[in-house]
């Protein structure tokens, strides 16, 4: 059990993983030889993103406000994206990483929401 102030350590796995999970997906857009020069940026903002994650993950009480970002950003590619990698002809890949998007914006919501009543 935690006493006030402190969190679970499933939030920092959650954040590390998240982190990891956006730096690998931003590396492998941006090293893409078949990338566009739009894919490559997007990887890049992606990564970014992963940079970011590392610090929220390093300190959550002090940079988890910035979650917010991370959780529409996920949910707004999931938006975007989604109709066509779940259609059909549809990238597996893309479906994928498109769920992972869509689980670590519902855990960032439920520690945003879980913060904000502590």
């Amino acid at each position: 059990m935690t006493q006030p102030g402190e969190l679970s350590r499933g939030w920092t796995v959650l954040f590390w993983t998240a982190a990891l999970f956006n730096l690998l997906i931003g590396l492998a857009a941006m090293i893409s030889p078949e990338a566009s020069i739009d894919a490559r940026t997007v990887g890049l903002l992606v990564f970014s993103f992963g940079v970011v994650y590392i610090q929220v993950a390093r300190d959550p009480l002090r940079f988890g406000p910035v979650l917010w970002a991370g959780a529409l950003g996920k949910l707004g590619v999931v938006g975007l994206l989604g109709p066509g990698a779940f259609g059909e002809g549809g990238s597996v890949l893309v479906a994928g990483g498109l769920l992972g998007d869509a689980l670590f914006a519902l855990g960032f919501l439920a520690f945003l929401f879980k913060t904000s009543e502590e």
